[in-house]
């Protein structure tokens, strides 16, 4: 059996938990696309997150309780990247992903 790892050398860069997803649960080594939604009624710096297909996955954790240790919330991330960015799925539970910001503004 192999194991796939996201391709981290060293453990720089942006990393972000995204919680919320319920059927969809990309692999590791998926890129996802994260959209901001600044018109978000829950939250003003949410940060929806569409796999290849442009399914929702969930959203960036935007909580303490909610994001995993190390990785930035939703808030600290927001004015660091563009309207649209892409993440790397590095690891999984059965509640979070957590991924490495690969490319800080797309189109």
């Amino acid at each position: 059996m192999s194991i796939k790892l996201c391709e981290v050398s060293e453990m720089d860069g942006l990393f972000i938990t995204v919680v919320g997803f319920r059927n969809v649960v990309p692999p590791v080594g998926a890129v996802l696309t994260c959209v901001k939604e600044p018109f978000n009624r829950v939250d003003d710096d949410a940060i929806r997150v569409l796999d290849e297909a442009g399914e929702t996955v969930g959203y960036i954790a935007n909580q303490g309780s909610t994001k995993a240790g190390g990785t930035l919330s939703a808030s600290r991330i927001y004015d660091r990247v563009g309207d649209a960015f892409r993440a790397e799925v590095c690891f999984t539970t059965r509640t979070k992903l957590i991924c490495r910001v690969t490319e800080t503004d797309v189109e």
